[in-house]
């Protein structure tokens, strides 16, 4: 009788609040696409200009209005490759923490390595994409993948159709992604 008692209240307690049954896994998975995310609209917003121009090398040279004479395209591309390095760098970081995790499971931690591949992937075409570029003849260049789109800028004025050509070529060779999804700005 007292068993039957307790399994009522019980059941009456379960459906005041109902169980959420949400496993770790969903939430390990969903913060690391969440600061992915984050790390390429970053690079997205620096890579479109609408970030803040880096400051000035210290030592740089001045002149009267106060502006530097050192081109401050060269800042904007460090910049840039630097953050892109920093917010795949805490991409990577969670990634391997859940990797590492004991409570995880099997299926999280192979999502996990699978994202960590495929962030590698897509910085070895980065790079590879900027020094092809580069030894195309421009001057700087920074690329960022996402998924099945890229975004390209290089420094100089308008660029010439068989420059836009010789870039989209560059990118798909390396990428696989089509022209349509290449985004080439000059800085």
């Amino acid at each position: 009788m007292e068993n039957q008692l307790e399994l009522r209240e019980e059941e009456k307690r379960e459906k005041k609040w109902p169980k959420l049954k949400i496993g770790r896994r969903p939430i390990i998975i969903t913060c690391a696409i969440l600061l992915i995310a984050t790390a390429v609209v970053l690079n997205i917003v620096l890579l479109a200009g609408k970030g803040k121009e880096p400051a000035a090398p210290s030592g740089g040279d001045v002149n009267e209005g106060g502006s530097t004479l050192v081109d401050s395209t060269d800042g904007y591309f460090s910049a840039t490759q630097v953050s892109r390095q920093r917010a795949r760098d805490e991409a990577l970081e969670v990634l391997q923490s859940v990797v590492d995790s004991e409570s995880a499971d099997e299926a999280t931690k192979t999502e996990a390595l699978m994202e960590i591949a495929d962030l590698a992937k897509a910085m070895e075409a980065e790079a590879n994409i900027e020094t092809l570029i580069l030894a195309k003849g421009f001057d700087q260049c920074v690329a960022v993948i996402n998924g099945e789109t890229c975004s390209v800028v290089v420094s100089g004025g308008e660029l010439q159709p068989n420059q836009i050509s010789q870039i989209n070529e560059i990118v798909y060779e390396q990428t696989g992604i089509k022209p349509a999804n290449i985004r080439i700005v000059t800085k």
